[in-house]
Formats: C-alpha cells, structure tokens, sequence
C-alpha cells in the first residue's frame, strides 16, 4: 500500500514541479515585447496584458490547480501580494484550466490575484510555457517579470514552487533599481 501511495504522491508532484522532458520551447526574450492576450479569469471577468501598462507584471504559469507544488506556489504568491502591491507589481497565473476550476481553486486557497483561463494552451505557448503530461497539454513552470511598457524584464524556466515568490521579489527589486 506504501508503494502504491508513494507512486501516486510522485505523479502529482510530477505533474506539478517537472516541465516534464519536452523538447525545449522558445521564450520571449528579455528585451523583447511580452506577447499580448485576453483571457478569462475565475470571475469571468477578460484580462488583457495591454489593461496592465504602466505596472509591473509577474505572469507566472502552472500546471495544474490543486495540486500540491502549484499550490504552494500560489500560497507563497498571495503570502508576499503586499509587497508586490507595494513595488507597483500585479501577479497573474495561467493555467489551461477552466475559470470555475480557478475560481474555486481561489476560494479554496484564499487567493486574492487573478488567475487567468488559458483551456486551449495558446497563450501558455506564445510564452513558450507549455508540455505535455500523460497526454494531456499543461502549462509549464515559467515565470516573467513584465515591465511597465510591456517588455520582457526576466524569464524565470522550470522554477522551484518553494522559493520562486522569494526569488521573483529579489529579481523585481533588482530591476526596478535599474
């Protein structure tokens, strides 16, 4: 029973930590314009990059809601929102689940960020940010800090869901001291 449990936690934290051992994927460069989108979010409200100019984006992408690295991950985001809120940063995470599965997957988790719909996986590949896991198309553990004017500042692959808030402040400091 032990082995069978074992077995079961290490798919989940498969599915959740790995970008799995898919052919490596272009990202948008830093320097380079961030891709624009418009994706659904768990309140069925449309978010756009373009709606954020001016701010500081930390778009981060995830395999799946309710998994246990995602969603330590998205704990350890909502744990430090004040002080992105504080550097003029906003947090949005896509995955290629649905609006209800975010909307719920916030509630549950207390999340106050915006998480966006991506079911197709089209956005998740402008970003280079997609693999495939048991047949099925998820998104891959990337992360990008945006600049106000809408260009790539730093790109964050196959990032640890322990850490990466601590990390993505350290970098946002950096950057924004110039």
């Amino acid at each position: 029973m032990n082995k069978i449990l074992n077995t079961v936690i290490m798919l989940g934290v498969l599915a959740c930590t790995a970008n799995a051992a898919n052919e490596p994927q272009k990202q948008p460069a830093p320097g380079s314009p961030a891709p624009d989108f418009s994706l659904v979010t768990g309140d069925g409200s449309q978010v756009s990059l373009k709606d954020n100019r001016g701010k500081w984006i930390v778009l981060y992408f995830y395999p799946k809601d309710f998994t246990g690295g995602c969603t330590l991950e998205a704990k350890n985001f909502q744990r430090d929102l004040a002080k992105y809120e504080q550097a003029g940063a906003v947090i949005l995470g896509v995955s290629v689940d649905s609006a209800q599965s975010h909307k719920d997957f916030c509630a549950k988790e207390g999340l106050a960020f915006k998480l966006l719909a991506d079911p197709d996986a089209k956005v998740s590949a402008l970003y280079g940010s997609t693999m495939e896991y048991q047949g099925a198309k998820m998104a891959s553990r990337n992360t990008f800090i945006i600049k106000p004017k809408g260009e790539i500042a730093k790109v964050f692959t196959g990032v640890k869901p322990a850490d990466h808030s601590d990390d993505v402040l350290k970098a946002l400091a950096e950057l924004k001291k110039g």
